[in-house]
């Protein structure tokens, strides 16, 4: 059991990590906007309640670096200070060291009181005018290269009251169920376990509830991260932020941090232009970045959007040729959204050059991984000179997918739904054999269709997709499945209904199946296999 001590310092971690986050954002906000005098008072009321909760729990270094920028700000609060960059470098430092405070508070060697940062506020809070500032060197922080989440969360006190009170009547009714399976009364049986099922599902619903995290708590890192890079960069960028209140899985935000800094580097690094270079396009000096979250059913949608050079399809082309990613004759044909999805393949890069922010040998297949890896889905649109957009799907919850049940071979199969297009029912007469594949006409799109029977059971040497005579039946149950802008249809012998699933890891050795993403159990007591779509789609691509 957590002693009172442990518990009074998890929560000042906690709030004093948001407290920093906060002070990046606001800070940033008033490089752009000095004279914001709103901005200015909530960073002194930041740093103010910051130094009071560490002076009242004994952390004196995080008490009297806050204690010397609350000074600082005060002195620009009252026009004695100027917001100078020189100051403003230093301000930043300030509050990085704060941070690097905050994350070493079990390393009490960590930050000397001669600590070059802390002389340099020092001279800032001591000589109220720049012309007389001499500052120490100092090596820059360099927030961006470690992105992470704090591992505390807080949760309203009635969430966890439900969920107490939700268990205790599920104990009852466990032990109700215990002694009545014993007399073998069913009809009460099946009442005792209708309402177990009821609170069990409420139950369920509750502790997805308390895993939720607002987007906002990842989002509002990035206007100091963004300020970092593109000074690094020699650029003007203006970060919006919005849809910072939308909730998601909390491991499904770690999860995507990386992906979505990586993404972020990239936009600033590659996609926004020079100021310069923006002016003679006729675009204002300053690029714009947009990171949007917005609810989709149930799902989370993020976005990030720039204005820069768009990425140009027939370089995108060229480079695929020359890695021998497409054949050339193929490259002309190929549609906008499938030459998009090539920059996704492993080994795919077009960067030239390797800056601080990039060049890390981190392509944008392991962005695409590591979406896949909780179950959602990635796409890029992008228009030449006009920009790029960066469209994230994600399930709102790790544990529980939404997923199409069906039959193959008398054996139980579920596809999630964030991967299915839509269901149709095909006459095998309008399948058509095209070498070694089959081909469907679907809404005017021509559709590789492969019968999932023969890729699951048959032996590799005897698959025979291409193949109609191996199909029984008329009409053709096919469900349209979607992977990095690459439809696919998989023939299926029965269709069921939705439900929410949720899925278990395979046990060894069938863990190194690739095409199974895990297994769950129905309602009736059988054991339904969940097909990895990207696994499928990756697969059945390279077999063609």
């Amino acid at each position: 059991m957590k002693s009172r001590e442990q518990e009074y310092k998890e929560i000042f971690i906690a709030e004093a990590l948001e407290y920093y986050d906060a002070l990046n954002r606001h800070i940033s906000e008033l490089e752009r906007r000095p004279e914001d005098d709103k901005v200015l008072a909530e960073i002194f009321r930041l740093l103010h309640n910051l130094k009071a909760n560490a002076k009242a729990i004994g952390y004196l270094q995080i008490s009297d670096v806050a204690h010397k920028l609350e000074t600082a700000f005060s002195l620009i609060r009252n026009k004695e200070l100027s917001f100078s960059d020189e100051v403003v470098l230093v301000l930043f430092d300030g509050i990085d060291l704060l941070g690097e405070l905050i994350g070493n508070i079990d390393n009490p060697e960590y930050g000397e009181p001669d600590h070059v940062l802390i002389r340099n506020l020092d001279i800032i809070v001591d000589n109220l005018s720049n012309s007389t500032i001499e500052l120490a060197k100092v090596q820059r922080y360099n927030s961006s290269k470690n992105l992470s989440l704090s591992e505390l969360i807080y949760i309203q006190i009635k969430k966890l009251d439900h969920l107490l009170n939700l268990v205790g009547e599920l104990m009852i009714d466990r032990d109700r169920i215990l002694s009545i399976s014993r007399d073998l009364d069913h009809d009460e049986l099946k009442s005792v376990s209708s309402h177990l099922y009821r609170i069990t599902e409420d139950l369920q619903y509750s502790v997805m509830d308390a895993r939720l995290v607002t987007v906002g708590s990842l989002f509002n890192k990035f206007p100091r991260i963004v300020r970092d890079i593109a000074t690094a960069e020699h650029k003007e960028v203006y970060l919006e932020l919005t849809g910072q209140d939308i909730q998601i899985d909390r491991n499904i935000l770690q999860i995507i941090t990386d992906s979505l800094l990586h993404l972020v580097r990239n936009a600033i690094t590659h996609g926004l232009e020079l100021p310069e270079e923006r002016k003679k396009k006729g675009k204002p000096r300053e690029g714009n970045l947009t990171l949007s979250a917005k609810n989709d059913r149930d799902n989370v949608i993020i976005k990030l959007e720039d204005d820069g050079k768009g990425i140009d399809l027939k370089q995108v082309k060229k480079a695929a040729i020359e890695k021998n990613f497409i054949p050339a004759d193929a490259a002309a044909h190929l549609p906008d959204e499938e030459v998009l999805s090539i920059l996704f393949e492993p080994g795919f890069s077009m960067a030239k050059e390797v800056t601080e922010f990039s060049g890390r040998g981190v392509g944008l297949d392991v962005v695409k991984n590591a979406i896949d890896s909780v179950g959602g889905r990635i796409s890029v649109n992008s228009s030449k000179g006009k920009g790029t957009t960066f469209t994230m799907q994600l399930p709102t919850s790790i544990a529980v997918k939404g997923a199409l049940l069906f039959e193959v071979n008398e054996i139980y199969y579920a596809i999630p739904l964030i991967h299915t297009e839509s269901v149709v029912s095909i006459d095998i007469s309008e399948l058509h054999e095209v070498g070694d594949v089959l081909l469907a006409d679907v809404k005017g799109e021509n559709i590789t269709v492969v019968y999932l029977h023969e890729l699951l059971n048959a032996p590799e040497h005897n698959m025979r997709l291409g193949d109609k005579s191996r199909l029984s039946g008329q009409v053709q149950n096919i469900i349209i499945v979607s992977y990095n802008n690459r439809k696919l249809g998989l023939i299926v012998d029965k269709l069921y209904r939705q439900q929410d699933i949720v899925v278990k890891p395979l046990s060894k050795p069938l863990d190194t199946i690739d095409l199974y993403g895990g297994v769950t159990l129905l309602g009736t007591g059988k054991v339904c296999l969940v097909l990895d779509v990207p696994a499928i789609t990756r697969y059945f691509i390279t077999k063609r």
